[in-house]
């Protein structure tokens, strides 16, 4: 199924891109339902310790390898943000063993029914019910906020990397259409149908108001309420830039964005 999207030969389309000195992204093209281009994004943080995090890892391809190694190549974290985006999590943990590998309640579970994902363990896991209480190490948290909701379909894990002021998720926000993400591949990134609709759900382009009503009506529907909470502790962090997994790098005024797009969970009410 995995063949259906993403690219069979990743080196040929990544984007690989420095957004700050300590901060790059591996950008490549991903079809959803194999036929959405909403586009794939890993983030790798180098720490002050000099270790590196890798969020929702894209292929290891040859080109990122040179990446780490050029950051150090010190991987100390890798992450999957949601229950979905953890395909290469067992390539990056076989060639980075002593990293340890960071999820959301079920993802274990998921992988370890599916042979293509499963042969790698969690050592740090969120749930709902603990995740107040969760921690991972001193050097990661004195780096990074962090917001487990349990209450979003897809379970989703956003961190706010202090020091360069960037708030890195999965599918809590989304940024299409995926112009980076699909820049060498020749195909323009909103054909087709099924992709121009889920741009117009996705986008967060005027007031973002069928995003708004998606994350209302759907995203949250299962408990809003924990979600409206989640939603204010991220907006209460001190960030400009967004990098989220589908669509483009939010470089600047992403904390005006986010409080855009989540104004009905941030006041309780949909307008």
């Amino acid at each position: 199924m995995t063949s259906k999207l993403i690219p069979s030969d990743p080196s040929k389309v990544m984007v690989i891109r420095q957004v700050t000195p300590n901060i790059t992204t591996c950008s490549a093209p991903f079809l959803r339902f194999g036929r959405l281009k909403i586009g794939g994004r890993g983030t790798i943080v180098r720490l002050q310790s000099g270790a590196l995090a890798v969020f929702s890892p894209t292929a290891l391809t040859p080109e990122v390898r040179s990446v780490v190694e050029s950051m150090g190549n010190k991987v100390g974290y890798i992450a999957a943000l949601d229950y979905e985006h953890h395909i290469f999590i067992t390539d990056w943990a076989v060639a980075f063993p002593s990293a340890k590998l960071l999820g959301v309640e079920g993802l274990p579970e998921k992988r370890g029914n599916d042979n293509a994902t499963a042969g790698s363990s969690f050592q740090h896991v969120w749930t709902q019910k603990y995740k107040a209480s969760m921690k991972v190490d001193p050097d990661f948290d004195k780096e990074f906020d962090y917001e487990y909701v349990g209450s979003h379909a897809n379970k989703e894990l956003v961190l706010c990397h202090r020091p360069d002021r960037t708030l890195i998720e999965a599918d809590m926000m989304f940024n299409l259409p995926a112009n980076e993400q699909f820049s060498r591949t020749g195909e323009d990134p909103t054909s087709g149908i099924f992709t121009k609709l889920f741009i117009g759900l996705q986008n967060t382009v005027g007031t973002a108001q069928w995003q708004k009503r998606f994350l209302w009506y759907a995203a949250s529907a299962g408990d809003r309420q924990g979600f409206n909470e989640s939603a204010k502790r991220i907006a209460s962090w001190d960030f400009d830039r967004i990098i989220p997994c589908h669509g483009d790098v939010i470089e600047r005024g992403g904390k005006g964005i986010f409080n855009k797009v989540f104004d009905w969970h941030l006041n309780a009410s949909a307008k």
